[in-house]
Protein backbone atom coordinates (compact mmCIF):
# COMPACT_ATOMS: atom_id res chain seq x y z
CA UNK A 1 0.00 0.00 0.00
CA UNK A 2 2.87 2.39 0.77
CA UNK A 3 4.38 1.68 -2.65
CA UNK A 4 1.02 2.26 -4.36
CA UNK A 5 0.63 5.61 -2.62
CA UNK A 6 4.10 6.67 -3.78
CA UNK A 7 3.56 5.44 -7.36
CA UNK A 8 -0.16 5.82 -8.15
CA UNK A 9 0.36 5.68 -11.92
CA UNK A 10 1.64 2.12 -11.63
CA UNK A 11 -1.45 0.84 -9.84
CA UNK A 12 -3.64 0.09 -12.92
CA UNK A 13 -0.94 -1.98 -14.64
CA UNK A 14 -0.22 -3.89 -11.44
CA UNK A 15 -3.92 -4.51 -10.83
CA UNK A 16 -4.23 -5.89 -14.36
CA UNK A 17 -1.26 -8.17 -13.76
CA UNK A 18 -2.72 -9.41 -10.46
CA UNK A 19 -6.03 -10.23 -12.16
CA UNK A 20 -4.31 -12.04 -15.04
CA UNK A 21 -2.01 -14.03 -12.80
CA UNK A 22 -4.85 -15.02 -10.46
CA UNK A 23 -6.81 -16.36 -13.42
CA UNK A 24 -3.80 -18.21 -14.86
CA UNK A 25 -2.94 -19.80 -11.52
CA UNK A 26 -6.50 -21.05 -11.16
CA UNK A 27 -6.18 -22.68 -14.58
CA UNK A 28 -2.61 -23.97 -14.17
CA UNK A 29 -1.57 -25.36 -10.79
CA UNK A 30 1.87 -26.48 -12.02
CA UNK A 31 4.43 -23.65 -12.18
CA UNK A 32 5.77 -24.63 -15.62
CA UNK A 33 2.28 -24.70 -17.13
CA UNK A 34 1.46 -21.43 -15.40
CA UNK A 35 4.55 -19.62 -16.62
CA UNK A 36 4.10 -21.05 -20.11
CA UNK A 37 0.69 -19.33 -20.13
CA UNK A 38 2.26 -16.09 -18.86
CA UNK A 39 4.77 -16.15 -21.73
CA UNK A 40 2.06 -16.87 -24.29
CA UNK A 41 0.09 -13.84 -23.08
CA UNK A 42 3.16 -11.58 -23.01
CA UNK A 43 4.41 -12.75 -26.42
CA UNK A 44 1.03 -12.07 -28.01
CA UNK A 45 1.37 -8.42 -26.96
CA UNK A 46 5.04 -7.95 -27.81
CA UNK A 47 7.76 -10.58 -28.38
CA UNK A 48 10.47 -8.15 -27.25
CA UNK A 49 8.61 -7.06 -24.12
CA UNK A 50 7.92 -10.72 -23.27
CA UNK A 51 11.65 -11.30 -22.67
CA UNK A 52 12.81 -9.35 -19.65
CA UNK A 53 9.80 -7.01 -19.77
CA UNK A 54 11.78 -4.80 -22.16
CA UNK A 55 9.73 -1.82 -23.33
CA UNK A 56 11.58 -1.38 -26.63
CA UNK A 57 13.43 -3.24 -29.35
CA UNK A 58 16.47 -1.08 -28.62
CA UNK A 59 16.60 -2.20 -24.99
CA UNK A 60 16.03 -5.82 -26.06
CA UNK A 61 19.07 -5.54 -28.32
CA UNK A 62 21.17 -3.78 -25.69
CA UNK A 63 20.49 -6.38 -23.01
CA UNK A 64 21.32 -9.21 -25.40
CA UNK A 65 24.58 -7.51 -26.34
CA UNK A 66 25.52 -7.11 -22.68
CA UNK A 67 25.12 -10.85 -22.06
CA UNK A 68 27.12 -11.71 -25.17
CA UNK A 69 29.95 -9.29 -24.47
CA UNK A 70 30.28 -10.60 -20.91
CA UNK A 71 30.77 -14.20 -21.99
CA UNK A 72 33.07 -13.12 -24.79
CA UNK A 73 35.31 -11.44 -22.19
CA UNK A 74 35.22 -14.67 -20.22
CA UNK A 75 36.65 -16.71 -23.05
CA UNK A 76 33.70 -17.89 -25.16
CA UNK A 77 35.18 -19.22 -28.40
CA UNK A 78 33.52 -20.38 -31.64
CA UNK A 79 34.55 -23.99 -30.93
CA UNK A 80 32.67 -24.10 -27.63
CA UNK A 81 29.34 -25.84 -27.31
CA UNK A 82 26.73 -23.79 -25.52
CA UNK A 83 23.38 -24.58 -23.92
CA UNK A 84 21.11 -21.62 -23.26
CA UNK A 85 18.33 -22.34 -20.77
CA UNK A 86 15.35 -20.07 -21.37
CA UNK A 87 16.61 -18.94 -24.76
CA UNK A 88 13.40 -16.97 -25.40
CA UNK A 89 13.28 -15.19 -28.74
CA UNK A 90 17.10 -15.19 -28.93
CA UNK A 91 17.70 -11.79 -27.37
CA UNK A 92 21.30 -12.88 -26.72
CA UNK A 93 21.07 -16.18 -28.55
CA UNK A 94 21.23 -14.56 -31.99
CA UNK A 95 24.69 -13.21 -31.07
CA UNK A 96 25.87 -16.50 -29.58
CA UNK A 97 24.69 -18.38 -32.68
CA UNK A 98 26.53 -16.00 -34.99
CA UNK A 99 29.73 -16.31 -32.91
CA UNK A 100 29.75 -20.08 -32.42
CA UNK A 101 30.62 -22.70 -35.02
CA UNK A 102 27.66 -24.23 -36.83
CA UNK A 103 25.68 -26.63 -34.68
CA UNK A 104 27.26 -25.53 -31.40
CA UNK A 105 24.27 -23.63 -29.98
CA UNK A 106 21.41 -25.37 -28.18
CA UNK A 107 18.51 -23.27 -26.93
CA UNK A 108 15.70 -24.62 -24.76
CA UNK A 109 12.57 -22.97 -23.44
CA UNK A 110 9.28 -23.93 -21.81
CA UNK A 111 7.24 -21.63 -24.06
CA UNK A 112 6.08 -22.74 -27.54
CA UNK A 113 5.02 -19.16 -28.29
CA UNK A 114 8.44 -17.66 -27.63
CA UNK A 115 10.21 -20.43 -29.56
CA UNK A 116 8.14 -19.54 -32.60
CA UNK A 117 9.46 -16.00 -32.21
CA UNK A 118 12.98 -17.46 -31.93
CA UNK A 119 12.52 -19.06 -35.33
CA UNK A 120 11.48 -15.71 -36.75
CA UNK A 121 14.58 -14.13 -35.21
CA UNK A 122 16.77 -16.73 -36.91
CA UNK A 123 15.21 -15.98 -40.27
CA UNK A 124 15.36 -12.21 -39.80
CA UNK A 125 19.04 -12.36 -38.79
CA UNK A 126 19.97 -14.79 -41.59
CA UNK A 127 21.39 -17.38 -39.19
CA UNK A 128 19.91 -20.53 -40.73
CA UNK A 129 23.29 -21.82 -41.91
CA UNK A 130 24.54 -21.91 -38.31
CA UNK A 131 22.17 -24.83 -37.67
CA UNK A 132 21.16 -23.90 -34.12
CA UNK A 133 19.13 -26.38 -32.10
CA UNK A 134 15.92 -25.10 -30.50
CA UNK A 135 13.89 -27.39 -28.24
CA UNK A 136 10.71 -27.14 -26.20
CA UNK A 137 11.03 -28.60 -22.70
CA UNK A 138 8.71 -29.27 -19.80
CA UNK A 139 11.39 -29.50 -17.11
CA UNK A 140 15.07 -28.82 -16.45
CA UNK A 141 16.39 -32.38 -16.21
CA UNK A 142 18.16 -32.18 -19.61
CA UNK A 143 17.49 -35.91 -20.01
CA UNK A 144 17.53 -35.73 -23.83
CA UNK A 145 20.98 -34.09 -23.94
CA UNK A 146 24.33 -35.93 -23.89
CA UNK A 147 26.55 -36.09 -20.82
CA UNK A 148 29.69 -33.96 -20.66
CA UNK A 149 28.78 -32.06 -23.82
CA UNK A 150 28.54 -28.33 -23.06
CA UNK A 151 31.42 -25.98 -22.35
CA UNK A 152 29.04 -23.19 -21.34
CA UNK A 153 25.52 -23.39 -19.92
CA UNK A 154 23.79 -20.03 -19.65
CA UNK A 155 20.52 -19.05 -17.97
CA UNK A 156 19.63 -15.36 -17.96
CA UNK A 157 16.45 -14.28 -16.15
CA UNK A 158 15.39 -17.88 -15.57
CA UNK A 159 15.97 -18.37 -11.84
CA UNK A 160 14.48 -14.92 -11.24
CA UNK A 161 11.16 -16.43 -12.42
CA UNK A 162 11.57 -19.86 -10.80
CA UNK A 163 10.44 -21.25 -7.44
CA UNK A 164 12.97 -23.22 -5.37
CA UNK A 165 11.99 -26.68 -6.64
CA UNK A 166 12.59 -25.69 -10.27
CA UNK A 167 16.02 -24.23 -9.42
CA UNK A 168 16.94 -27.35 -7.46
CA UNK A 169 15.93 -29.58 -10.36
CA UNK A 170 18.19 -27.60 -12.68
CA UNK A 171 21.17 -27.68 -10.30
CA UNK A 172 20.67 -31.38 -9.69
CA UNK A 173 21.07 -32.20 -13.38
CA UNK A 174 23.19 -29.50 -15.02
CA UNK A 175 26.48 -31.02 -13.82
CA UNK A 176 25.84 -34.11 -15.93
CA UNK A 177 25.79 -32.16 -19.21
CA UNK A 178 28.78 -29.90 -18.42
CA UNK A 179 32.01 -30.75 -20.23
CA UNK A 180 35.25 -30.92 -18.21
CA UNK A 181 36.29 -27.35 -17.39
CA UNK A 182 32.88 -25.98 -18.35
CA UNK A 183 30.72 -23.61 -16.33
CA UNK A 184 27.10 -22.74 -15.69
CA UNK A 185 26.24 -19.03 -15.44
CA UNK A 186 22.85 -18.00 -14.11
CA UNK A 187 21.34 -14.71 -13.03
CA UNK A 188 18.89 -14.31 -10.17
CA UNK A 189 16.91 -11.70 -8.32
CA UNK A 190 19.12 -10.99 -5.31
CA UNK A 191 17.95 -9.94 -1.88
CA UNK A 192 19.86 -9.36 1.33
CA UNK A 193 16.65 -9.64 3.32
CA UNK A 194 13.82 -12.15 3.42
CA UNK A 195 13.50 -14.33 0.34
CA UNK A 196 10.18 -13.71 -1.35
CA UNK A 197 8.18 -13.81 -4.56
CA UNK A 198 5.81 -11.44 -6.34
CA UNK A 199 2.73 -12.97 -8.00
CA UNK A 200 4.60 -16.27 -8.55
CA UNK A 201 6.40 -14.56 -11.46
CA UNK A 202 9.35 -12.83 -9.79
CA UNK A 203 11.46 -14.58 -7.15
CA UNK A 204 14.20 -13.13 -4.93
CA UNK A 205 16.90 -15.23 -3.27
CA UNK A 206 19.88 -14.71 -1.01
CA UNK A 207 23.23 -15.51 -2.63
CA UNK A 208 24.17 -18.01 0.06
CA UNK A 209 20.94 -19.96 -0.49
CA UNK A 210 21.79 -20.66 -4.12
CA UNK A 211 25.49 -21.29 -3.45
CA UNK A 212 24.55 -23.86 -0.81
CA UNK A 213 21.95 -25.47 -3.09
CA UNK A 214 24.59 -25.79 -5.81
CA UNK A 215 27.01 -27.36 -3.30
CA UNK A 216 24.35 -29.89 -2.33
CA UNK A 217 24.39 -31.12 -5.93
CA UNK A 218 28.14 -31.32 -6.38
CA UNK A 219 28.73 -27.84 -7.79
CA UNK A 220 31.09 -25.12 -6.62
CA UNK A 221 29.46 -21.70 -7.04
CA UNK A 222 30.41 -18.10 -6.50
CA UNK A 223 29.01 -14.64 -7.14
CA UNK A 224 30.50 -12.97 -10.23
CA UNK A 225 31.63 -9.59 -8.94
CA UNK A 226 32.47 -8.15 -12.37
CA UNK A 227 28.85 -8.68 -13.46
CA UNK A 228 27.77 -6.40 -10.62
CA UNK A 229 29.46 -3.49 -12.42
CA UNK A 230 27.10 -3.80 -15.39
CA UNK A 231 23.72 -2.02 -15.69
CA UNK A 232 21.49 -4.93 -14.75
CA UNK A 233 19.23 -5.40 -11.76
CA UNK A 234 20.00 -9.10 -11.36
CA UNK A 235 23.13 -10.73 -9.97
CA UNK A 236 25.08 -13.60 -11.52
CA UNK A 237 26.50 -16.82 -10.08
CA UNK A 238 28.93 -19.16 -11.83
CA UNK A 239 28.87 -22.86 -10.98
CA UNK A 240 31.35 -25.57 -11.93
CA UNK A 241 31.54 -29.24 -11.09
CA UNK A 242 33.10 -29.16 -7.63
CA UNK A 243 36.18 -31.27 -8.35
CA UNK A 244 36.95 -29.02 -11.33
CA UNK A 245 36.77 -25.74 -9.44
CA UNK A 246 39.93 -23.78 -10.08
CA UNK A 247 41.01 -25.75 -13.16
CA UNK A 248 41.52 -23.88 -16.40
CA UNK A 249 40.22 -25.64 -19.45
CA UNK A 250 37.92 -24.55 -22.25
CA UNK A 251 36.35 -21.17 -21.41
CA UNK A 252 37.55 -19.01 -18.54
CA UNK A 253 36.01 -20.79 -15.57
CA UNK A 254 35.64 -17.83 -13.31
CA UNK A 255 38.35 -15.23 -13.45
CA UNK A 256 37.32 -11.66 -14.11
CA UNK A 257 38.85 -10.17 -17.28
Amino acid sequence: MRYALRHPRRVPAHAHRVARDTWLRLKHRDHIAYYRAVMAADTARSPEAAVGHNPSVEKWQRMGRMQFDYLLRHGLEPRHRMLEIGCGNLRAGRLFIDHLDAGNYYGIDISPAILMEAQRTLAREGLQSKLPHLALVADLTFSFLPAGHFDVVHAHSVFSHSPPHVIEQCLAHVGRVLAPGGFFDFTFGRTEGTEHQVLHEDFYYRTETLVELARKHGLSARLMDDWEDLPHRQSKIRATVAEEAGERGGPDVGGAP
